[in-house]
C-alpha cells in the first residue's frame, strides 16, 4: 500500500487527520482507503465509528467520509430520503388500519367485493382480498413507479425484514396480453350496463315529464 501522508481535516475539530492509502495490488488495486486520526492518534475507518466517538458533540449528518469535508447537500438528501421511507411506509400499511370497513352505495346496501385475479396474492399475517385490494389501489394512486408486488422470495420467509415498501404487500406477479385483454372487454360490458341504465334513466324522466303534462291538460279542462 502506498501512504500519503496525514493532512489535517478542517471539517473536524482542531488536531484531526485524514490518511488516503492507496492498494499497491490485489484485485483492487488502484482503489484507497481513507481514515481519520484523533489528536491522541486513536485510529478511525468508518464514519460510524467517528460519529460514536465525537457523539453529540459535532453532527456529522453532512461529513463526507471519502473527502472530509461537510456536503450540506448530501444531509438534505438523507433527510429527504428519510422521509420517503416513513412515507411508503404509511402508505403501505394505511389499509390495515381501515381493515373491517366497507363501501356502501346510497341506499346503505354494502358492495360486493371486487373480484382479484388468482395470480394476485397477499403476503404477511393476517392477509386477505380485502386488504391485498386496498394495498394494490394505494399503490396504484400513490407511486408513480411499475406496481410488480414483492419481487424477493425471501420476503414470504420474513416480510418484516425484506420488505419492499414502494411495492404493495403481495406476492410477486406478471400481467400477461390475455389478462389486459379479458380486462378490457369487462371495461366494455360495465360501459354498455352504465350507457343502457343511462338511458333508461332519461327515457323514464321523459315518460314522467309527458305524463305530468297530460293530466296538466287533462286538469285544464274539467275546470
Amino acid at each position: 500500500m502506498e501512504r500519503q501522508g496525514r493532512m489535517e481535516c478542517p471539517a473536524l475539530p482542531p488536531g484531526w487527520k485524514k490518511e488516503e492509502v492507496i492498494r499497491k495490488s490485489g484485485l483492487s488495486a488502484g482503489k484507497s482507503d481513507v481514515y481519520y486520526f484523533s489528536p491522541s492518534g486513536k485510529k478511525f475507518r468508518s464514519k460510524p465509528q467517528l460519529a460514536r466517538y465525537l457523539g453529540n458533540s459535532m453532527d456529522l449528518s453532512s461529513f463526507d467520509f471519502r473527502t472530509g469535508k461537510m456536503m450540506p447537500g448530501k444531509a438534505q438528501k438523507n433527510k429527504q430520503r428519510l422521509r420517503n421511507e416513513a412515507l411508503q411506509q404509511a402508505k403501505l400499511f394505511w389499509e390495515k388500519r381501515l381493515q373491517g370497513l366497507s363501501a356502501s352505495d346510497v341506499s346503505e346496501q354494502i358492495l360486493r367485493s371486487m373480484e382479484l385475479p388468482k395470480g394476485l396474492q397477499g403476503l404477511g399475517p393476517g392477509s386477505s382480498a380485502d386488504a391485498l385490494l386496498s394495498a394494490v389501489a394505494s399503490a396504484l394512486h400513490t407511486s408513480s413507479v411499475p406496481i410488480t408486488g414483492q419481487v424477493s422470495a425471501a420476503v414470504e420467509k420474513n416480510p418484516a425484514v425484506w420488505l419492499n415498501t414502494a411495492q404493495p404487500l403481495c406476492k410477486a406477479f406478471v400481467v400477461t396480453d390475455e389478462d389486459i385483454r379479458k380486462q378490457e372487454e369487462r371495461v366494455q360490458q360495465v360501459r354498455k350496463k352504465l350507457e343502457e341504465a343511462l338511458t333508461a334513466d332519461i327515457l323514464s324522466r321523459a315518460a314522467d315529464t309527458e305524463r305530468d303534462g297530460d293530466m296538466d291538460v287533462d286538469h285544464g279542462e274539467e275546470a
